[in-house]
């Protein structure tokens, strides 16, 4: 049985089962933003907010960015690849590309800017506690296997446990930014 809108609604008023704050690496610094996970009866609610993505110039740039759970529980890495602790897409089952269930929608930047949220059973918040979040240079394929050629990691966050509740009256416009 699906969740119907007032579920969905009621679900974004609440805090969220987890969050993970996301920065970008050394050569995208100014990226940031939140992810936040809500568990709901039948699925997890997924929305993150992120600021400073890269912008091309080009009138027909498509400006947008892979997206993905993955199995790491750090965002540390190597001068090559600064969040190669990451490792590489969660997928417990073992499923091709793009079946894993860290694979996520992709992000799509609006002058620096991008909002998503969507719902998804493919796993529960308690499987992805401890795993990171990270944003890729370029969109996922859906095709290439392993993980859909989304080039460069640029931005990682863990995946935690809120550590208190917060409540933001100084920003009640944009709440999940503050």
């Amino acid at each position: 049985m699906y969740d119907d809108i007032t579920s969905f609604q009621n679900t974004l008023k609440r805090s969220p089962d987890a969050v993970a704050m996301v920065a970008g690496s050394p050569a995208y610094p100014s990226i940031r933003g939140k992810v936040y996970l809500h568990q709901m009866a039948s699925g997890v609610l997924l929305t993150a907010w992120i600021n400073g993505l890269p912008q091309s110039k080009e009138s027909c740039a498509p400006n947008i960015y892979g997206f993905h759970i993955h199995e790491g529980n750090m965002c540390k890495g190597n001068a090559e690849d600064p969040f190669a602790d990451a490792g590489l897409h969660f997928n417990p089952k073992n499923c091709p590309h793009p079946a894993h269930a860290g694979d996520l929608p992709p992000l799509f930047g609006n002058q620096g800017f991008a909002y998503l949220s969507f719902f998804t059973d493919r796993f529960i918040v308690s499987q992805v506690i401890g795993r990171t979040v990270i944003i890729h240079s370029h969109v996922d394929n859906f095709t290439s296997q392993p993980s859909g050629d989304s080039g460069t990691k640029i931005a990682c966050g863990v995946i935690e446990r809120p550590k208190r509740q917060q409540t933001c009256q100084r920003c009640s416009a944009h709440p999940p930014l503050c």
